[in-house]
């Protein structure tokens, strides 16, 4: 560390938990890191997965901000603190939350502490596809059709969907509710001390995206087709936004209060929010013609675009094209499987549940060994699994899955849709279903890939982010057979914060723009896979099966 070193923290905010990253500004290297689970979260607490409803406290947003910093910090020397000058937020998204005047989300509000409508409604909440088939319904007969920069399908996933849904729902809050703001957008506000809704700064990125804010429309829908919608939306389009913003620039600085709480400095730039894929595209060191795959519980896909490449294009089928949403001065386009990683998981609940609800109760041993026994078979799951399904051979088990357990977001956006399997014999084991899952997440990865193709968006490399990754050579190694591409991972574990990092440098005038950030702090690959093509041949001919699988499911909703 010399004497001109400068620092900036990166926080990324994802479905279970959120981590601080403590960057050098300069270099990229990475001093510290921190990760901390939602404490509400976690217990299950406000969620109903039988009714798809998912929801987050701000509480928990707040406690674990605190938390990842100060033991980030703690890991570093004791001068670097005061050597932060920039801190920048991704999260999950559409998590949109009513709020009061003030801006504050009605959860932390007394007398709604306890109301899971007053909450986050997390990204993957999908109580909302009555009211998104009504937006399309609506959309495609009104004078603009809204949803033309957004994939031409409105999702239950995303913003207006989930308001109305609240609205409908809830009278207590539908009384209260003044305005709404995204999670990206409200952490900036916190720490900047922003006292009244208006004065939030609000993500390009989130309303270009979740929104159908757009300039040619004079920025969100008119009032008239939000009334129309429903009259619960009537003076929402006037206590909300015209302008958004992009995330390299900077919101304001850490009040006094959140510089003592963090142990930072009230010089500390917060740069503006925005959804962390994109941010995450970012520390992958995007360029145009990559397809970056943030790959987790879900996927999110993104790409940009020069102005004049895109053009006047509309890319439908995918979840929006906006003006700057991932670097400023390009169009974002972004995509991506509303579940993976989560299918995944699914499974591994189903084979332990005789541990979780027998075991658990026998008497035969002690407690302790219990849940070491437990524990220990739950962690060996994966491996085994992995081990196993690498053995069979391609097309040799005859099961075919579709990957829609939670819905499909491209291409084509339809959460109604349900998983599927076929081809199911007596002599169908576990290794085998896990494989046609894992080929299930792979088919719907190369839908994606061919919906962009085939409208003439090129693709020259594909990078892989996130835990899956960095970690899973077998289902790696089966995505890269199966788009018949090489896939690079990102060396950095935690690229959507060091994304993060990245424009907090920049909104606090490190550099001029992000792709200066990138240049400099970019952590390179750790491994590439390479497709091999015999398999990536007989691939295709099952892929023609899953897509036999999907039209007969999605015919059948």
């Amino acid at each position: 560390m010399t004497q001109d070193d400068r620092y900036v923290i990166g926080l990324d905010y994802g479905s279970d938990s959120a981590r601080a990253l403590v960057v050098n500004a300069y270099t990229g290297e990475t001093l510290a890191t921190s990760v901390k689970y939602y404490p509400r979260w976690t217990k299950g607490l406000y969620c109903v997965p039988s009714k798809n409803q998912y929801r987050q406290h701000p509480l928990d947003y707040l406690e674990v901000l605190e938390a990842t910093i100060k033991e980030a910090l703690a890991q570093c020397d004791p001068d670097v603190a005061q050597k932060v000058v920039g801190i920048a937020f991704d999260t999950t998204g559409s998590t949109p939350c009513f709020t009061d005047e003030t801006g504050t989300p009605l959860a932390m509000l007394p007398e709604f502490a306890e109301n899971p409508n007053a909450m986050f409604v997390l990204w993957k909440d999908h109580t909302a596809v009555k009211e998104a088939a009504e937006i399309n319904e609506l959309c495609k007969r009104w004078h603009t059709d809204y949803t033309a920069y957004e994939g031409g399908i409105y999702s239950s996933e995303w913003y207006w969907a989930k308001a109305l849904h609240v609205l409908r729902e809830d009278e207590a809050v539908r009384a209260k509710a003044y305005s709404i703001v995204e999670h990206c957008e409200w952490l900036p506000a916190i720490l900047t001390g922003v006292k009244k809704s208006s004065d939030i700064v609000r993500s390009r990125c989130a309303c270009g995206h979740k929104t159908m804010w757009h300039p040619q429309w004079g920025g969100l829908p008119e009032e008239e087709f939000l009334t129309t919608l429903s009259p619960l939306l009537k003076g929402f389009r006037d206590r909300l936004f015209t302008h958004t913003e992009t995330a390299d620039k900077p919101v304001g600085h850490l009040t006094e209060e959140w510089a003592e709480r963090l142990g930072l400095s009230t010089k500390v730039v917060v740069a503006g929010g925005a959804f962390d894929c994109h941010m995450g595209a970012v520390g992958a060191n995007i360029t145009p013609h990559t397809f970056v795959r943030v790959i987790g519980t879900s996927t999110c896909d993104i790409m940009v675009s020069s102005y004049e490449e895109i053009g006047g294009k509309q890319i439908q089928g995918i979840c929006g094209q906006v003006d700057g949403s991932v670097i400023p001065g390009m169009v974002g386009l972004e995509a991506g499987q509303s579940g993976f990683g989560d299918i995944y998981a699914w499974f591994r609940r189903l084979l332990a549940y005789p541990l979780k609800k027998i075991i658990a109760n026998t008497g035969l041993i002690d407690e302790e060994t219990k849940n070491m026994l437990i524990k220990e078979t739950v962690d060996s799951i994966f491996p085994a699994l992995n081990a196993e399904a690498e053995k069979i051979p391609i097309g040799e088990s005859g099961i075919i899955a579709t990957d829609w357990m939670n819905g499909r977001r491209t291409p084509n956006a339809n959460q109604r849709l349900t998983g599927s399997i076929s081809g199911l014999t007596l002599g169908s084991d576990a290794p085998r279903i896990y494989r046609a899952l894992v080929e299930a997440t792979a088919f719907g990865s190369k839908a994606i890939v061919d919906c962009f193709l085939n409208q003439g968006v090129k693709i020259d490399q594909v990078i892989g982010i996130g835990g899956i990754a960095m970690k899973d050579k077998f289902v790696m190694q089966t995505l890269s057979d199966v788009l018949g591409m090489p896939i690079k991972v990102c060396r950095e574990y935690q690229a959507c914060a060091l994304g993060a990092a990245m424009f907090a440098a920049t909104a606090a005038g490190l550099y001029n723009k992000v792709e200066d950030a990138q240049k400099a702090m970019n952590s390179g690959f750790a491994i590439e896979y390479q497709p091999n093509p015999e398999n990536t041949a007989k691939y295709a001919e099952l892929y023609k099966e899953y897509q036999k699988l999907g039209a007969f499911t999605e015919a059948n909703v």
